[in-house]
Parts: C-alpha cells; structure tokens; sequence
C-alpha cells in the first residue's frame, strides 16, 4: 500500500519568514487566544502534532511533559534552540500516519496548523485516537474552505470551487480547505466527540491589518470568538474533541514507556539514546542532537 505523500518542511525558513518577518502578530495572538478558551489548565503528558519551530509550546504550560511531533528535524532542531533541553520535552521526527507512539499514553494533544496538509486526514486522525487515552481532549484547527470570504468571492465569480460542497479543496499542493461538517464527521469516525467550537483569525485581512491597532484588532477579534463561533465562517476554525473509548486505554500515561515501533508495530520499545531498537523486526531509530528520528522513508 503506497503511502500517502508528506508535506516537508525539512531545511525551510518557515518560522522566520511566515512567523517573525511577516506581518502575523494578529493570527498569531488570535490563536493563543483560542487555546486558551479550549485547553485543560493542566495535564500528564502532551502531544504536540505538526509542532514546527516550537511556537506553541511555551502555551501548554500546564502539562508537566510535551512531546513534540514533526516531520522535519531542522523545525525541531530550532524548536530546541527556542526551548532548551529539559526533561518535559521529547523531540520526535515522524509520519503522523505511522506514529511511533505505544496505545493510551497521552491524555492530551493538539494538532494545529497541520491538517490542511493532510491528503489522507482520517487516517491520521485514527492513529492520534490510539495513542490517547480515554477522555482525552483534542485540540484541532483546520482551515475552513466555508468562510465568509470565500463565499463572497464565489458569489461575486472570482472562484470557481463552492465553499458549501462538502470535499476538501486542494487550492496548492498539499494545502487543503476543509468544510466543517466533513471535519466533524471525520472526528465522528475516528471515535471523537466534539465539544466546543471557537472561531479564529476573523480579521484576517491586509485592510483591517492597515486600519487597526493590534490592540483594536485582539479586542474584537475575543467578542468575535465569543460571539460568531457558531456561524463557522471564520478562514480558521478551532475545535476541542474527547476521545470517546478506546479498547487500549490503561486508565493512566505511562511516560517510560511511549514509543512503539512504526514499522512493525511492536511496543514498548526501550528510550535508549543514541539509538532505538525494536527487538521485534531489528529496526532501529537514530537519536541525533536531541532528536529521535522514527520516520521510515529517510
């Protein structure tokens, strides 16, 4: 079975040219904004899915462990230059469609920012389902193909995709819309129930941008949250998920023992840096400058 293509941001810029040299204090604070609203205060151990460069990370103060997923080990390694090493995190190159995580070990995790670059977005979500436990919260954002901007553009005939369908919109290559029933029920299929929605980034817009102070902006984009999530027709949605049941849940985290082999499915493997290896298939998994390295296609 061929696997579904990864979106790489090995040896890119991205943190500092999207993030830091451009003008995305708004969304950025828009999102701190929401996880607030959505996150536990506290918690065992947290995953971090599509973590980059780290920009999140320093949010989820209340979890005593963070692990942070990425395909890319240049976005992990500046994560590390941007948080140090400390024994609350872990750093973890990986297929989010192969995790390379043992069942029930986490009892949190978000994934922003990442979904749109899934092809296979259900397949994912099923792997995240295993590796929680049960109750779980879930935070996922996606990009929203039924905003108002979109909508307005389809009605004036300046975009041939209808933002009402409920398919994915492929708009460039592994950057994906998403309508927010469809993301609903892929939560649905993958034994996730939804319990709140916030919308974020309403005034994502060069001109309100150009008109308003940050400050003016953040003020009306949290009555916004509070008051239009429920339209779902901001470019970028918010939701906290639980997960439903899981036949692998223990009741607890175990931090010692998280990694599962992806390549044969055996676990626990043994954290013995500067390498990792499955005593079951043979394979093994470099650990390098302080990150394990568990993807199969390098």
């Amino acid at each position: 079975m061929k696997n579904p293509p990864i979106c790489d941001y090995e040896g890119s810029d991205y943190q500092q040219r999207f993030w830091e040299s451009s003008e995305r204090r708004y969304e950025d604070a828009a999102e701190a904004m929401a996880l607030k609203r959505l996150l536990p205060t506290s918690g065992k151990h947290l995953l971090e899915i599509g973590a980059g460069a780290g920009r999140n990370t320093p949010r989820y103060i209340g979890f005593e462990h963070i692990t942070l997923l990425d395909y890319s080990t240049t976005q992990l390694q500046q994560a590390i230059q941007k948080l140090g090493f400390q024994s609350c995190y872990k750093f973890i190159a990986a297929d989010v469609y192969r995790l390379p995580f043992a069942p029930a070990v986490f009892d949190a995790a978000t994934m922003i920012r990442t979904l749109h670059h899934l092809s296979e977005p259900l397949s994912a979500l099923r792997q995240i389902n295993q590796c929680l436990v049960s109750g779980a919260v879930f935070i996922l954002e996606f990009a929203n193909k039924r905003n108002l901007k979109s909508i307005l553009r389809y009605w004036l005939g300046k975009q041939h995709w209808n933002p009402f369908s409920t398919e994915a919109v492929e708009f460039a290559e592994l950057n994906f819309d998403f309508h927010p029933a469809s993301v609903h029920d892929m939560l649905e299929e993958s034994e996730f129930f939804i319990e709140k929605q916030v919308g974020v980034s309403y005034l994502r817009t060069r001109f309100f941008k150009r008109i308003l102070p940050l400050w003016l902006m953040l003020a009306k984009e949290s009555i916004l949250q509070n008051l239009a999530s429920w339209t779902a027709l901001s470019p970028s949605i918010f939701l906290r998920a639980r997960v439903k049941q899981t036949d692998y849940d223990e009741g607890k985290t175990n931090i010692n023992a998280i990694f599962r082999c992806p390549a044969c499915g055996h676990y626990p493997l043994k954290d013995t840096p500067p390498k990792i290896i499955c005593s079951r298939c043979g394979r093994f998994y470099p650990v390098t400058e302080g990150v394990y390295d568990f993807r199969l296609t390098k």
